[in-house]
């Protein structure tokens, strides 16, 4: 079935220095992905997780920042999109002057915010 989500109908949740609005995952009827956008706010830096049964691909759509991995950095522009593999522990630093906003995807589909208490480097 078609299905198209206004940002008004999305699920927020609030997490560590950003916002998160899930837009497709099994609450929405999809089986095998979980679709968000992420907002985080001039000069956020949570600490960092790691998806322990999930890759996830970010795409920047505004502001700038940084994906901080123990393999390297990723620059965060608009128009950049950055593959996470599964277990690789990732953080995200938004460098301002404005938001940073992102499109995530996940598959297979997460729980929002299951992941923060997991595995952080040097555990």
């Amino acid at each position: 079935m078609l299905k198209a989500v206004r940002r008004d109908e999305a699920q927020l949740h609030k997490l560590p220095q950003r916002d998160w609005y899930l837009y497709v995952g099994p609450e929405t009827g999809a089986a095998n992905l979980t679709v968000g956008w992420a907002t985080f706010p001039p000069g956020a830096a949570p600490e960092g997780h790691v998806h322990p049964t999930q890759e996830e691909v970010i795409y920047i759509t505004k502001g700038n920042g940084e994906l901080v991995t123990p393999d390297g950095t990723a620059v965060l522009e608009p128009g950049t999109v950055v593959y996470i593999p599964i277990g690789l522990f990732h953080a995200t630093v938004s460098h301002g002057p404005d938001p940073l906003e992102m499109v995530t995807s996940f598959s297979p589909p997460v729980v929002p915010g299951s992941y923060e208490d997991t595995y952080k480097p040097n555990d």
